[in-house]
């Protein structure tokens, strides 16, 4: 059950984080021309609402589909979130969010079954009409159904929460929202519950005590004030780091090794989460949106005009009451730090090829703690000498390839699951050097360093000059097809297996598409195997037989990420049309014209 939690919290990050500066935007408005605001103007006022009942919820379901099915599930995503924002009363982010992973999801099966029955050349038309004809029902569904449902729900249930509210029991929340941060779930519990309950409020209202209930960085910054204080050992030299990342950086997650460390210190969370709360509601406190990340300085950024002492009021009593009583549980005790095992010791259970291009840093969302551990770990490995490049990814957004991935303990079981061939490097604390050196040494006495040299993916690179190959000898059709695929291959565009797939394109259907072009490429069972969108360019003056009389000069071999291909097959389509430049391509020797011809950004349209 917690699992399937994380992995919702996880969902919902995704689709809220990169949308984050769009929300800040809309709270700045807001916060500066409503009628309360700082500046308060009725004509710039207009921008609010269209902005929270469309744009938002539309940002969100865009980057749902989008997760799923690249951009055509996003755009899928978005006409059906119009049928739920159509004539709604309430701002649609909990619709939004399923409707985006819905849309993308149901998109990407209906492609399985058209790609096999479509015959070549009316792929594009048969997409087109395909999303188009699922986006006009979803969102007439949305509009007729799902809508009216979700409002029923949230209707309900802020019910519900306005008899906690009016009997002051909000502060009772604490009990499971303080746990539930520590526990890793602060993303499905913020995101998944608070925000869409506080959007509605700040309909309403202008502001929410919603977006304080978990966001308050008050808990955190009293237990690591405490271990501060009473604390001894390790724990208490690291501290004082621990809190400038916490209260100033809003990176919560760093204090919750802290608390895992001794679990009695739950209950001084709990304590400061509902003394918090409590002054939020008496005093009236609340935010125009969600601070994320929870830094006091998005928090105020996220305080509307004339309300910064009921906020500020209740983070300072909610330190001080973590702080007080997490300093009593702590004083006198010695710590007993469970250590985890050395990194060296983990080769034991390692299953990998012992070589590494890259390590992958892998927290809840892939963008708090997980980019200030890669950047703290890649100065420490640059610093004994290891140059490898470490990336900042969410634990389910692990590449199945990695060869070292470096996570939470709480995360290794799923790690391992997603990688099960990689070493998998646990911690507790990403300020925790100790680890990080152990990685280092293990790396240098027992790793091969791969070095990878990443050409630009720029759209110019989506054809290289090295591909372009002129004046090749006439082969057979198997041979032009395995030819154009390795190049594909050796140049990193795709896995060696999508040349397979290539191949069982061709028994199926030919991609000869005429006046001497064939433009081979893998079918959907191998789309998985593509790592970037590319092709490649085969001249062969004397022809390759395609069956059926159709002879190829010119073999263009593809691989197109999501529904790239289809723009990829289209533009190629358009671009021979002229019969001149059809000649010129059969027959140059100049490779800068190819390259000038299907390199340029309009050509994929980038």
């Amino acid at each position: 059950m917690r699992d399937k939690l994380q992995h919702f919290g996880r969902l919902m990050s995704r689709m809220v984080m990169p949308n984050i500066s769009a929300f800040i935007a809309w709270g700045v408005i807001t916060a500066l021309f409503t009628e309360n605001g700082w500046f308060p103007n009725e004509s710039l006022s207009h921008l609010i609402e269209p902005l929270i009942f469309y744009g938002l919820p539309m940002l969100i379901a865009y980057t749902g589909g989008r997760l799923v099915e690249e951009k055509r599930g996003g755009v899928v995503a978005v006409v059906a979130t119009i049928g739920l924002t159509v004539g709604s009363q309430i701002p649609m982010f909990i619709g939004a969010m399923i409707m985006g992973p819905l849309s993308g999801w149901l998109l990407k099966r209906l492609e399985q079954f058209w790609v096999k029955h479509t015959p070549l050349g009316f792929e594009m038309l048969v997409s087109n009409f395909i999303c188009g004809l699922l986006a006009a029902g979803l969102s007439i569904l949305s509009y007729l159904i799902i809508g009216p449902m979700i409002i029923t729900l949230m209707g309900v249930l802020r019910d519900a929460v306005q008899v906690v509210v009016s009997r002051n029991l909000l502060f009772l929340s604490a009990l499971f929202i303080e746990p539930g941060k520590i526990l890793f779930l602060n993303n499905a519990i913020n995101h998944g519950i608070l925000s869409p309950l506080g959007l509605q409020d700040v309909v309403r209202e202008g502001r929410s005590v919603f977006f304080l209930l978990e966001t308050n960085p008050g808990p955190g910054l009293g237990i690591l004030a405490a271990y501060w204080f009473a604390g001894s050992g390790t724990v208490k030299k690291t501290a004082p780091g621990a809190i400038v990342i916490h209260f100033f950086g809003g990176i919560h997650e760093i204090y919750f090794p802290y608390v895992l460390m001794c679990p009695s210190l739950f209950f001084a969370a709990i304590l400061g989460g509902m003394s918090g709360i409590l002054v939020f509601q008496l005093t009236g406190a609340g935010l125009i949106f969600t601070p994320s990340p929870g830094s006091i300085f998005t928090i105020l950024t996220m305080t509307p005009k004339g309300a910064y002492l009921p906020v500020l009021s209740g983070i300072a009593i909610s330190t001080a009451v973590s702080f007080v009583s997490g300093s009593l549980i702590l004083h006198n005790k010695v710590f007993e730090e469970a250590s985890l095992p050395e990194v060296e010791s983990l080769l034991t259970h390692y299953t990998g090829g012992y070589h590494v291009s890259k390590i992958y840093f892998a927290c809840d969302a892939g963008m708090g703690s997980s980019a200030m551990g890669a950047s703290m770990l890649s100065k420490i490995l640059e610093k004994n000498g290891v140059s490898i490049p470490v990336e900042n990814v969410s634990i389910d957004g692990l590449p199945a390839s990695a060869e070292v991935v470096v996570t939470y303990e709480e995360f290794i079981p799923i790690a391992k699951k997603r990688t099960p061939e990689a070493l998998h490097v646990a911690i507790r604390d990403f300020l925790d050097r100790t680890i990080y050196e152990q990685l280092a040494e293990t790396l240098i006495a027992h790793f091969e360093m791969v070095e990878v040299k990443m050409e630009k993916k720029k759209p110019n690179e989506i054809l290289m000059r090295k591909n372009i190959v002129l004046g090749h000898p006439s082969v057979s059709m198997d041979e032009a097809i395995e030819f154009a695929g390795r190049l594909l291959y050796e140049s990193g565009y795709v896995e060696e297996p999508y040349i397979a797939g290539m191949h069982q394109r061709e028994e199926k259907f030919s991609t000869y598409i005429g006046s001497g072009v064939a433009i081979p490429h893998g079918e959907n069972e191998v789309k998985d195997k593509i790592l970037e969108s590319g092709i490649v360019v085969v001249q062969y003056p004397d022809g390759v037989d395609f069956g059926g009389g159709n002879i190829a000069k010119i073999v263009i071999g593809i691989a197109g990420k999501g529904n790239e291909h289809l723009q990829i097959l289209a533009n190629i389509a358009e671009s021979i049309e002229e019969e001149s430049i059809l000649n010129q391509l059969l027959t140059t020797k100049d490779p800068e014209y190819i390259y000038n011809l299907f390199s340029s950004e309009e050509m994929f349209g980038e």
